[in-house]
Parts: structure tokens; C-alpha cells; sequence
């Protein structure tokens, strides 16, 4: 394949084939030599190749070869011809981060350090097919489904304002329970407010680095060495299920019949089918937004437990990933209403737009990029960059370099955990098999990740955080 190298940051595979727009990659040299590794260009192309895709198929700097669309890939689609696709949002729907600042700083928990995690292990349940102690019924789950946070805060499990510092206040509109499986239904049953595996983490925190002190005060972080808790998860079983069953339905009914790929199988965004995989895929997201609610509720908790109080313990912000979106964005100097697939990346809005919580509207939106648990994370803000070449959006993390197979063959949990405590990170995890499937170095570098982020203006600098103690799924 041809590639162009545009600018430092900015590469092109030009149209050629069937692509219908060209593919835009964000990456360094370095990161491009990462993401030359896997299928992750071929995917981008395949993408470009879509009915009603709109300017070009982006590429984020953290990308890696994933379902039918790269993770680290967006890309809009005219409302008129375009398409939907479960491949161009992912299994792990509005699988997201979540961040809470806090008032206290290192030197205030560092002797209780192990008794919070250990804490924290014991009442959010982790693992595959771990179970909450929550017991919850059919009616629960639908209206968890159509309100998302709201339901967990009239429950008395938040504050009143959580809501207004969550993407889309911690509900989708449009989702529609009624769409949803009930297979998805039972698999979602008994683990809202529990972690899961994989990837997903909790971790404690600490600000390292201060690089915008206005923007960093407005988002409530006041100086280094303040504790922080972020918290990474999405819609478990659920979601899988709900991805799961669309994909079947729309092989069904329109089959592979010029598809570059089948696993970019899709519906056309106005089908009764579209529709409805949207709407089950809201009701998806809704139940991520909920589970990360819970979360933290009981995060606040253990905080008062161990701690005295959960005073300050407040939401920065709770950024969606693996996400289809009906936004508003100038295309041809004409403002339309198109839909935005942003698997594996971010929203990265400017100051201004009504989507971003007035508190932080005149900065801009806050955006978070975690890293892997031996490494430093990021709070970034959204900016009208974004707006012009990617859509709004940014990276969503590290990304992954190497498989979980090639972790296992390689590198044992037992000795990832002796290295991290060396730095004085302490890490609990449900097996030493998964510890070691999300060693730091299977992911990409993150500083270099975030590095190209903000030289390119798709998401500025706040603030730099790295973990104290991590609680793996």
C-alpha cells in the first residue's frame, strides 16, 4: 500500500481500490512502526471502503488491529446513505474511564495505601463472570437500560450532580430496552457495579505533573501529589451480547455482498434494523454509565471507611469509547447532523459546545487517556483542532503492541507485580495469569501517545497522573 507522510504527525493512504475516501493516520515515526505491525492500516482502509462515509477514515496514534474497524478508528457517515456498524463500535460497548479527584494528597493515605486497595478488592467484584451483591430484577435492569445514571443516584448510590459530569449525563437518548436481548438482559443481571477482566482497571493516583494550571483547577485539580481514582469499564456481558446479537441479525439480513470484510457487516443508519441497533446500543451504553456509578459509590465508601471521610471525592469527568454518536459537525462549510463511530478513541470537543458540562464549557472537554498500570496516565482537554480534522476526537489510551498470548509466553504476574512494587506501585489482581496479560510493556508508550495528541492540538495537556495502587479485573 502507498503511504504518504503529510507531516510529522499526519500520514495518508490515498484512495485507491474501492475506498471511497482516503485513510488518515495520527501517529509518530515510531508509533507508525507499531501500527504497521498488525492489520491495523489494511482495517483503516477497509473502513474508507463504507457506503456514505464521510472525508476520510481516521486512524488514532494509540490504534491496533481489532473487529472490522481498528481500535484506535473513526469515522462519520452521512445520515442520507450511510451506514451503522456493531464492528465500527465494538463487544465492550461505552467500554470508558471514569476519574475522581479527591481531597486529600500522597502523604495522607500513603500508610493506608494497601488497606484502601485491599478495601476496594473486596466490595467492587472483579474477574470473568464475577457477580455483584447487588440482587436486582428484569424492571431494574430495562430501567437501567433507558436511564443509566440517573437510575443509580435516585437509588442513593451518588450525588446529586455525578450526572452532570458524565458524557451524555450518564444517559443515551433514544435507548430502548425493548431491543435489547434477553439473553443480554440475564448476562447483565448480576454484574452492574462489578470491574470485569481484560483490560479494565481501578486505579489510585497521583497528580506527577501540572502542564495547565487554569484548565487543571477548573477539572479540581489543585497541585501535585493529589490523589485521584480512575476507574476503566464498560457494559460486560451485556454489551457483548447486544453486539452479539446485532451482528447475527444484520449477516442475516443483508449478508457479506460487497463487504472488503465481513466483519465490517453493518445496516444503513435509517433501516428499521439501523434504528434498532442504535437504540439497543444506547440501552448498552447506559448500563456501562450505571456500572462505573456503582463503582464509585462504593470507591466513596471505602474511602469514609478508611479515610474518615469521602468529602471532595467528586467526578472530574466519565469519557464514553466504543460508541456510535448522532453529532453535529461543519462538513463542506455546512453544519450537518452526521453519525460518529469512535472505537477505541475519544470525544475531543472545544470550548463552546453545548455537549460539554457548563461548568467546563469555556475550556473545553475534559478527556482521559489511561495507561497501563506501570505507567502514568492523562488528563487531557478537548479542543477546536479536533473539531476540524478528526471529527472531535483523540486517542483513548496505550493500546496494545502484543497479544495476550505472546504476554503469557513471555512474562509471568508474580514478577510483574515484584517490578511494580519496586516503583512503589502495589497491584491486586484476580489471577496472576491476568497481571500478567496486562503488563506494561504488551502496551504502546502513552507519553508518546499523548505526546502526538497534543503536538497535533486533537487533545491538550492538563495534567500528567501515575498510579500508587492498582486493582485489576
Amino acid at each position: 500500500m502507498e503511504i504518504k507522510k503529510i507531516n510529522e504527525f499526519t500520514w495518508e493512504i490515498p484512495k485507491t481500490g474501492r475506498m471511497r475516501v482516503p485513510a488518515t493516520i495520527y501517529a509518530s515515526e515510531k508509533l507508525m512502526q507499531k501500527i504497521k505491525e498488525d492489520k491495523t492500516l489494511a482495517q483503516a482502509m477497509n473502513v474508507a471502503c463504507l457506503p456514505g462515509i464521510i472525508r476520510h477514515s481516521i486512524t488514532m496514534p494509540d490504534a491496533h488491529e481489532g473487529y472490522g474497524f481498528p481500535i484506535g478508528g473513526v469515522a462519520a457517515f452521512d445520515l442520507d446513505d450511510g451506514i451503522i456498524s456493531p464492528g465500527g463500535v465494538g463487544y465492550d460497548i461505552n467500554c470508558s474511564v471514569r476519574l475522581l479527584r479527591t481531597n486529600l494528597n500522597e502523604k495522607d493515605i500513603l500508610s493506608k495505601k494497601s488497606t484502601l486497595l485491599n478495601e476496594i478488592f473486596k466490595e467492587v467484584p472483579a474477574g470473568v463472570g464475577k457477580e455483584s451483591a447487588l440482587k436486582l430484577s428484569r424492571d431494574d435492569i430495562k430501567e437501567i437500560l433507558e436511564k443509566g445514571v440517573q437510575w443509580a443516584v435516585k437509588k442513593g448510590y451518588g450525588l446529586k450532580e455525578d450526572p452532570e459530569r458524565v458524557e451524555e449525563n450518564g444517559c443515551m437518548k433514544g435507548a430502548d430496552a425493548n431491543v435489547v436481548s434477553n439473553r443480554a438482559i440475564q448476562r447483565g443481571l448480576p454484574q452492574l457495579g462489578t470491574l470485569g477482566s481484560g483490560n479494565h482497571f481501578l486505579e489510585i493516583q497521583k497528580v506527577d505533573a501540572i502542564y495547565d494550571e487554569k484548565i487543571a483547577k477548573k477539572f479540581g485539580i489543585n497541585e501535585k501529589n493529589q490523589i485521584t481514582v480512575m476507574i476503566h469499564c464498560g457494559s460486560r456481558g451485556l454489551g457483548h451480547q447486544v453486539a452479539t446479537d446485532y451482528i447475527q441479525a444484520m449477516e442475516s439480513k443483508f449478508g457479506f455482498k460487497d463487504l472488503p470484510d465481513r466483519e465490517l457487516i453493518n445496516a444503513p443508519i435509517n433501516s428499521e434494523l439501523g434504528q434498532r441497533y442504535y437504540k439497543a446500543m444506547a440501552a448498552a451504553a447506559n448500563f456501562a454509565f450505571a456500572n462505573k456509578q456503582m463503582i464509585t459509590h462504593w470507591v466513596r465508601e471505602v474511602f469514609e471507611k478508611v479515610m474518615g471521610s469521602s468529602d471532595g471525592m467528586n467526578v472530574i469527568y466519565d469519557v464514553c469509547h466504543n460508541i456510535a454518536k448522532f453529532e453535529k459537525h461543519e462538513i463542506n462549510d455546512e453544519i450537518r447532523e452526521i453519525c460518529i463511530h469512535r472505537k477505541g478513541a475519544t470525544r475531543s470537543f472545544g470550548p463552546g459546545r453545548e455537549e460539554i458540562p457548563e461548568i467546563y464549557r469555556e475550556v473545553g472537554q475534559p478527556i482521559i487517556l489511561p495507561g497501563s498500570m506501570g505507567t502514568a496516565s492523562y488528563l487531557l482537554v478537548g479542543t477546536k483542532t479536533a473539531e476540524k480534522i478528526s471529527f472531535g476526537s483523540t486517542a483513548h489510551g496505550a493500546g496494545r503492541v502484543a497479544s495476550r498470548t505472546f504476554a503469557l509466553k513471555h512474562l509471568r504476574g508474580e514478577d510483574v507485580v515484584k517490578e511494580l512494587a519496586a516503583k512503589g506501585i502495589e497491584v491486586k489482581g484476580v489471577s496472576w495469569k491476568g497481571i500478567a496479560e496486562e503488563a506494561p510493556e504488551v502496551y504502546k508508550d502513552i507519553d508518546e501517545v499523548v505526546r502526538v495528541s497534543h503536538s497535533l492540538g486533537i487533545g491538550n495537556l492538563v495534567v500528567r497522573l501515575v498510579p500508587i495502587a492498582v486493582m485489576k479485573g
